[in-house]
């Protein structure tokens, strides 16, 4: 761009720009200084010379190019932290201006002869070579607590030039490219020194300090939060945790979750008042997505883990709640008889009858997995009794399916038939197409096996007795059950032939009406 336009002074601030990222003030001073030759008021090249006199340490004339441009441009923001940081650096280096006492004793022609002495050592430096820079005394060594505390991560790079320097062999070798590698280690930690002393004038170490603590105290003071402002964040949480899960996200609610309980963790009870019953309910929400995501052993622990709080802060809700989380995992994992163990601890706590029909119904499905019917039975009945008080048309549903299948593995399939077609009027009345077609199937299935058990008792042999004390009235009763079966299903059978009968008793009917006395008689006759 420079060759196409000379002298450009957008260009010339860019590559200043650059110069200056790449750590050559020398160059960069010089575009910037190129920038203003044609324009003394262009704002950028005075910012980009201020900047690069600042980064060279020469904080008084930056300083000077910081105000140009203020007076120019005041609505630039950078210009006035320029001169704030310019001010701050020569304060760390000198003091402040009243603890500074100038006396004038001699004549001041001295600075003129001072000027000159250091631009002749400025050019005999310039002669030196490196072999002299080898053999030159080395510079006082700073304390390498401060210095460490100056250079920060580069402290190591330092360190380990320092050691390559005590290789005498490896300092007589050169690169490829025929620099002496004494040469390359010696100015990089000639960089390093020129740093630390810029970074020690810029931010001196006990300016360092004050701001550490500074920022301790603005960290201490931004930790301690109103109480409406972690009550928003907590109530909000919990919704974004309980909207997740429900969503089909568990494993997103799992890790906000967990973020949040880090987080509660970290503050204090004067801050969270109800801190111990949030970290239950936390675990509760890790555990309930842990077992979505079929994590079956880390979702017990973490629902362990909230029964734990929840018992050593006596608190009897959250007690409640961790039982019935527990006990859900251990029926999945197939520890039948610890999930019904964990719910009858919990039936106590139950509050409402819907809550008591829950419970009772997940206890006898456990005794159903058990084998054990009597009890599994008896817990479906305690069920549907706390599902009618509800009101609760589904509960009942599925309380009364319970109490059939119980009465089914008892073998008490005239009971189960009954409570079976109770079920299917249930399934009709909420419309659960689902559960109607099984409960059919159900139903089929024990009208087949009572019809069977039927039938073997009556291939037994039937034993007579004299006696008039002997009651028949269950036998009986048996046969009343049986003969309602066999009519059900040949009820079924002759539902198809009913048209064909009904055709012709038209028939017949009409015969009548028209006077057929003869096919009427013979009819008759054949009726009888």
């Amino acid at each position: 761009a420079l060759k196409l336009r000379a002298g450009d002074k957008h260009c010339l601030v860019a590559r200043s720009k650059c110069y200056l990222k790449l750590g050559d003030t020398e160059n960069s001073l010089k575009d910037a200084e190129a920038s203003l030759q044609n324009d003394k008021t262009f704002s950028k090249g005075l910012y980009q010379k201020a900047e690069t006199l600042y980064t060279m340490g020469d904080f008084e004339f930056a300083l000077v190019f910081y105000h140009r441009g203020y007076r120019l441009r005041p609505e630039l923001q950078k210009f006035r932290l320029g001169i704030e940081k310019s001010q701050e650096a020569i304060v760390n280096c000198i003091g402040s201006p009243s603890s500074v006492k100038l006396e004038n004793k001699e004549d001041l022609c001295f600075i003129s002869r001072q000027a000159e002495s250091k631009k002749a050592n400025q050019k005999l430096q310039n002669k030196v070579t490196m072999d002299q820079k080898w053999t030159r005394k080395q510079r006082p060594v700073r304390n390498p607590k401060t210095e460490r505390e100056l250079l920060g991560e580069l402290y190591a790079d330092k360190a380990y030039l320092e050691k390559l320097l005590k290789d005498e062999d490896l300092m007589e070798s050169s690169t490829k490219q025929g620099i002496k590698v004494a040469d390359l280690v010696l100015s990089g930690i000639s960089y390093l020194d020129t740093r630390s002393e810029f970074w020690q004038q810029q931010k001196p170490i006990y300016a360092r300090v004050r701001e550490r603590k500074l920022r301790q105290q603005r960290w201490i003071r931004d930790k301690k939060r109103k109480p409406a402002e972690v009550g928003r964040y907590i109530v909000k949480s919990m919704e974004d945790i309980d909207m997740l899960l429900t969503g089909d996200c568990p494993e997103e609610s799992c890790k906000k979750a967990e973020r949040v309980l880090k987080r509660i963790q970290g503050w204090s009870d004067d801050e969270v008042p109800n801190k111990n019953e949030l970290i239950g309910n936390l675990h509760s929400c890790i555990g309930n997505a842990r077992l979505e995501m079929g994590q079956m052993e880390a979702a017990l622990q973490s629902h362990k883990m909230d029964l734990e709080f929840a018992r050593q802060n006596d608190l009897r809700d959250a007690v409640s709640r961790a039982l019935g989380n527990v006990g859900r995992v251990y029926a999945r994992i197939g520890k039948f008889q610890q999930a019904i163990d964990t719910w009858e601890e919990k039936i106590p706590m139950a509050k409402s009858s819907l809550e008591k029909t829950w419970l009772f119904h997940e206890i006898g499905r456990c005794y159903l997995e058990l084998n054990e019917a009597g009890a599994a039975q008896n817990y479906g009945q305690k069920s549907l009794q706390s599902a009618d008080e509800e009101g609760d048309a589904e509960w009942q549903l599925h309380a009364t399916v319970l109490v059939a299948q119980a009465q089914v593995q008892l073998k008490d399939y005239r009971s189960a038939i009954m409570n079976f077609e109770k079920a299917l009027e249930k399934a009709k009345l909420i419309h659960n197409e689902a559960a109607q077609k099984a409960i059919i199937i159900a139903l089929d299935d024990v009208s087949k096996s009572f019809i069977e058990e039927l039938n073997k008792r009556r291939e037994e042999p039937t034993i007579a007795f004299s006696s008039p004390d002997c009651d028949f009235s269950s036998e009986n009763t048996k046969d009343d059950d049986f003969e309602k079966f066999r009519e059900r299903e040949e009820s079924e059978e002759s539902a198809e032939n009913q048209d064909d009968e009904k055709q012709k008793e038209d028939a017949r009917n009409y015969k009548e009406e028209h006077g057929n006395s003869k096919e009427g008689g013979s009819e008759q006759e054949n009726e009888e």
